[in-house]
């Protein structure tokens, strides 16, 4: 059974920081190219974050640039968003994404909440 399952997501002021991490399962982790994704409310969903299969190479949208960092972590199958200096803007439902290289299989984890307010 294919799984992805986010942690972290939580209440953080503006300027916090935060870890998500997303444990996956059920496919062969090294073979996916893995993203994070994020839907504001009220908003469609947009891509924040992606690291290729072999960990080479990110690549960040332009909102979170200098602020957030993707990593992954192959004998964990694990993958990890680090999020700095956040503000208001980049309050979300965070998704974890897997896509293969052939970009013909996907799964998507069930979201985790992060809320920036003071």
């Amino acid at each position: 059974q294919v799984q992805l399952v986010e942690s972290g997501g939580g209440l953080v002021q503006p300027g916090g920081s935060l870890r998500l991490s997303c444990v996956a399962s059920g496919f062969t982790f090294i073979n996916y190219r893995m993203s994070w994704y994020r839907q504001p409310p009220g908003k469609e969903r947009e891509l924040v974050a992606m690291i290729t299969v072999g960990g080479g190479s990110t690549n960040y949208a332009d909102s979170v640039k200098g602020r957030f960092t993707i990593s992954r972590d192959i004998g964990k199958n694990t993958v990890y968003l680090q999020l700095n200096l956040l503000e208001h803007e980049d309050t979300a439902v965070y998704y974890c994404n897997a896509l293969d290289r052939f970009a013909t299989i996907t799964y998507w984890g069930q979201g985790t909440q992060v809320t920036v307010s003071s």
